[in-house]
């Protein structure tokens, strides 16, 4: 429901702050107090242009604020995702806006933040209808006539359709990812069979294992170094001939063992020559032992050359840095590759995603067709009885439920038929109907199987008498699902509101209209007013005495 309107400075209205009931709502006045305004601020929020000429005298710009209820799951919808992702967290129902500049530029808001004007209206398009031209526009979209027909078929028909636009969406996926595949078909086998080369060609690989062969090799071009680096060494510290380091602090120590006994502070210096005569003969054997395995193997040398020649020419061919990195490459193809051969070929496992979400959505699909075809007769007859009580006895209505190309609401599309008088043929409903007929066509329609908010400013033209009640019968039933704002000039109508809104001309420099809420006593005064005054209606009762 519409829960406030906020209007500031568009055409003869300063400011109003409307705060809405439930039910039905009207709106009365003298003709040219302004009511039509009300209507024109709904139509901003709809998506009409912004035209300089609405902008009053107050200011140098026009604003329209709406807060609206909505219902559970409404922005779930396809295009409301730019609304979806900007509402806040705390935020249950939507506020939108419009505002006009006085050079006829307009901008739309949501939440007092900048939208496309395409995404307001996508919003309030299903929480509005308003009648006139923007009747004739929802009721030429098939799309709103089937909306009407699924509503009347019940809740568990909005279920269905809930569930079919889940299934059209995980077929979309499924589409796209199967023609992805298939397109890309044989690239996909190529870069597999590449992965699989990766794994068989680095078979045996270990970490580490480039660098340590390339030390081993090192090491073998270099014996000779090596060996005479050890021989002088070893030559210093323990030679086969005379006297070396060892045998040098050997003596030291021997040399400080007797005054060492006689003078204890030289017992330190006699142990540290002891130990150090022990770690030179140490080093002096691991030299020895060293030495004695320095040999030039050329069969292992040319098996370290070929198995460096053999990474090399693989990492080349993979276009790895190091070894390091062709092995993590090849950790991630041997998780691929047993991944696929878990899930089976990527393929034919989206072609069979594929397959089952078509069979899902034609499965919901059918049922949804099958409940719309048992709901049609029921439904021509529902709206057949509230277009006679609105005085359009004479017509003939019907429907004809058409298979049509897939979507989220299945697969069929309902096209609304009337033949408004005897003799007609019968015609789409938005182009056959004169601006009255279609208002009462709308109302009919709505009070059938609406739920948005519904704007009235025509269904009284032409309309008296006791069709005036009947149609004030239809409004209050109606009312009873859905929020109905009427502009009326019958006391019939307004007599049965929830809430009374009177629309009133001041006169002042310039002239201004003002919207009131009407208390009980306000609205008897208002009554006798529409009825003709209190000297018609005191008349009018002392005659019928």
């Amino acid at each position: 429901m519409l829960r406030r309107l906020r209007i500031e400075n568009l055409v003869l209205i300063r400011e109003a702050e409307l705060e809405l009931d439930p039910g039905l709502v009207a709106l009365t006045g003298e003709t040219g107090a302004g009511k039509t305004i009300v209507t024109q601020a709904i139509g901003l929020l709809l998506g009409t242009k912004g035209d300089a000429a609405a902008v009053g005298a107050a200011g140098s710009e026009a604003f329209v604020e709406a807060e609206l209820d909505v219902p559970e799951g409404f922005f779930d919808e396809d295009d409301l995702e730019t609304l979806r992702d900007l509402r806040p967290d705390d935020e249950p129902g939507l506020v939108v806006a419009r505002r006009v500049w006085a050079d006829g530029r307009s901008r739309a808001y949501a939440w007092g933040r900048s939208v496309a004007r395409e995404d307001l209206v996508a919003a309030t398009d299903r929480l509005l209808a308003l009648s006139g031209q923007f009747a004739q526009r929802r009721l030429a979209r098939s799309s709103y006539q089937l909306d009407l027909l699924d509503t009347f078929a019940g809740p568990k028909q909005a279920a269905r359709r809930a569930e079919a636009r889940e299934a059209w969406r995980a077929l979309q996926v499924a589409s796209r990812r199967a023609e992805s595949l298939e397109q890309n078909a044989d690239a996909e086998r190529a870069r597999l069979a590449e992965l699989e080369a990766l794994v068989e060609d680095t078979a045996g690989l270990v970490p580490g294992e480039e660098d340590a062969l390339r030390r081993e090799h090192e090491r073998g071009r270099h014996v000779a170094e090596l060996g005479d680096g050890a021989a002088v060494a070893l030559a210093a510290l323990d030679p086969d001939d005379g006297d070396g380091a060892r045998a040098l602090v050997a003596g030291a120590e021997r040399a400080l063992a007797e005054p060492a006994r006689l003078a204890p502070e030289l017992e330190p210096a006699a142990a540290e020559l002891r130990d150090t005569a022990v770690r030179l003969a140490e080093v002096a054997s691991d030299l020895r032992r060293f030495a004695s395995a320095l040999e030039v193997d050329p069969a292992r040398t040319a098996e370290i050359e070929g198995r460096l020649d053999s990474i090399a020419d693989v990492r080349r061919r993979y276009r790895a840095a190091s070894l390091d990195e062709l092995l993590e490459r090849r950790a991630a193809a041997v998780a691929e590759l047993e991944a696929i051969g878990v899930g089976g070929d990527p393929l034919e496992r989206a072609s069979a995603d594929l397959a089952a979400a078509r069979t899902r959505f034609t499965d919901v699909a059918e049922r949804l067709t099958a409940a719309r075809r048992e709901a049609a007769d029921s439904f021509v007859e529902a709206v057949a009885r509230e277009l006679a009580d609105l005085g359009l006895g004479d017509g003939e209505f019907r429907l004809e439920l058409r298979a049509r190309e897939a979507g989220p609401a299945g697969a069929d599309e309902a096209v609304f038929l009337v033949r408004p008088n005897a003799g007609l043929p019968l015609a789409p409903v938005a182009a056959t109907a004169s601006g009255g007929e279609l208002s009462r066509i709308a109302l009919a329609l709505a009070a059938v199987a609406g739920g948005e908010t519904m704007v009235l400013d025509e269904i009284d033209a032409g309309v008296g008498g006791e069709t005036a009640h009947r149609v004030a019968g239809v409004l209050r039933r109606l009312a009873e699902r859905a929020q109905v704002i009427t502009i009326t000039h019958l006391p019939q109508i307004a007599s049965v509101a929830d809430q009374h809104l009177r629309v009133e001309k001041l006169p002042g420099d310039p002239t201004h209209t003002r919207i009131a809420a009407l208390d009980a006593s306000e609205r008897r005064d208002e009554l006798e007013r529409m009825l003709g005054g209190g000297e018609f209606v005191t008349a009018v009762t002392a005659e019928g005495r």
